[in-house]
């Protein structure tokens, strides 16, 4: 069975045309073949992988790589049932927000004054500029973290690394330990990196009051750029 949004040939690749062109060389490497071959051996054995093959790069798809003006990176897709659709912390309209969302959205709202949704879809923060990246891209059903040290953390070092060297200007939200620990790929010469703990219920609120949103506008719009319309209604 054929996973079309991995094909090792760049021009198989269902990459929009400006990331292509930045990560073409990761694609021929041997790390991106031996994660291939273990994405089609998951398949063959009967596994369900999430997000679908087709979404797996869809936070790439939205978000041109001149576009990028936040990052909001996060470890590895939701393992549930239509939860994950390639976007970092976003779920489906129709699935319930998970913890972690609904703690962003309550943060949202005190810093900014948002209005919270009755859904957990981010496809229009990413439509504005927003690059809600994973670190790992994929994930086996009902299974967390079972994707991990298979090449995609690899693949998304180098693109952290990528945006960092070739633009300026991009705020870096690294909530929670492990999202921190790419603070090494980033320039802080050229951009914003602003830390805070992981929106989990698991880290006793800590991420409440830390003022991400508006600081990132803040930074946004004195480095002349149009802040985020957080909106999502």
């Amino acid at each position: 069975m054929t996973i079309p949004a991995l094909e090792t040939s760049i021009s198989d690749i269902k990459l929009e045309a400006s990331w292509k062109a930045v990560l073409k060389n990761e694609f021929q490497k041997e790390y991106f073949i031996a994660l291939k071959s273990f994405l089609l051996e998951e398949k063959q054995q009967g596994y369900k992988i999430y997000p679908p093959g087709a979404l797996m790069f869809n936070a790439f798809n939205l978000t041109l790589f001149e576009k990028v003006k936040v990052v909001i990176l996060g470890q590895d897709p939701y393992h549930g049932e239509g939860q994950a659709h390639g976007l970092s912390f976003s779920v489906p309209e129709g699935i319930p927000a998970p913890p972690s969302l609904k703690n962003i959205y309550k943060e949202l709202h005190n810093d900014i004054g948002f209005n919270i949704p009755k859904h957990g879809n981010l496809t229009k923060w990413a439509e504005r500029g927003v690059f809600l990246l994973n670190a790992i891209l994929s994930v086996r059903a009902n299974v967390a973290a079972s994707h991990q040290k298979k090449g995609w953390e690899q693949f998304t070092d180098q693109v952290i690394a990528q945006l960092s060297e070739q633009r300026t200007g991009i705020v870096f939200l690294l909530w929670g330990k492990y999202a921190q620990g790419k603070e090494k790929f980033i320039d802080q010469s050229k951009h914003l990196i602003l830390k805070a703990a992981h929106p989990s219920p698991l880290a006793g609120g800590a991420f409440f009051g830390s003022k991400p949103f508006s600081q990132t506008n803040a930074y946004l719009e004195q480095h002349g750029q149009e802040p985020i319309n957080w909106s999502l209604d």
